[in-house]
């Protein structure tokens, strides 16, 4: 599929805008109560996605039929790596800050689930090898197919989510823009460094981020997913080494 290059960046920035609208509209006509399940089975269903993501990165089958792990090596340098630079430059207290200027922005001063909403869905929909591969092919090749299928996606999940936790949810559309926006332009840097071990790795850190904004929303406990994002460059870096 060739159309003109970034229209596969353009399309999931609409198509997050337009399940966050959707999910407004939805939410109004639901109870305090039902919004907290449907919160609790959006979290379960990212951590699956996240879990399920992970796992067939991290399981093998050996020569002998044997079921084999692998990575872990990689996987704790670059989760550990990753939280000392995110906790350095603190990534997730300049989220949470242009999340409550964004509120103040648009006069949400009353809606305190904003920012968990800002930070909370711009996590989910920007972590993972579909927002990078994706926006590689949209520039080099003009093929936005990977975008598309991340639109999908995405516009789903963040129905679900400004459903459950407001509107908030709808200004992921912004960090989505910038990030695989960035991407786009910086293309023809990044292409000859997505190797296919660099993007197994990328997976499969990936995945893990997106298990631990499910666990943030479901309440099992609060990590500071934004701060381990660094995780990410520290695992393209190991498949390159």
């Amino acid at each position: 599929m060739n159309l003109f290059p970034g229209v596969g960046v353009l399309a999931n920035v609409a198509g997050i805008v337009a399940g966050g609208c959707a999910g407004l509209v939805f939410g109004r006509f639901l109870t305090e109560r039902l919004q907290r399940t449907l919160t609790a089975a959006c979290a379960v269903a990212v951590m699956f996605l996240g879990l399920g993501g992970a796992l067939s990165e991290a399981l093998s089958l050996s020569a002998d039929g044997r079921l084999v792990f692998s990575g872990s090596g990689m996987l704790l340098a670059s989760m550990i790596g990753g939280a000392l630079i995110g906790e350095t430059v603190n990534l997730e207290d300049r989220m949470e800050k242009f999340g409550r200027f964004l509120r103040r922005r648009t006069r949400s001063q009353g809606d305190p689930r904003f920012v968990e909403g800002f930070v909370t869905a711009s996590l989910t929909v920007c972590i993972g090898a579909m927002a990078v591969i994706g926006s590689i092919n949209d520039r080099l090749l003009a093929d936005p197919t990977v975008l598309f299928a991340k639109t999908a996606l995405d516009t789903v999940i963040v129905m679900v989510m400004t459903a459950s936790l407001g509107k908030g949810c709808v200004f992921s559309a912004l960090s989505v823009g910038l990030f695989q926006g960035s991407i786009f332009f910086a293309a023809g840097f990044f292409a000859p460094l997505m190797t296919p071990a660099a993007l197994d790795a990328l997976n499969y850190v990936g995945s893990l981020l997106i298990f631990c904004v499910g666990t943030n929303l479901l309440g099992l406990t609060r990590i500071r997913v934004a701060n381990l994002l660094p995780s990410l460059v520290v695992a393209v870096a190991w498949a390159l080494a």
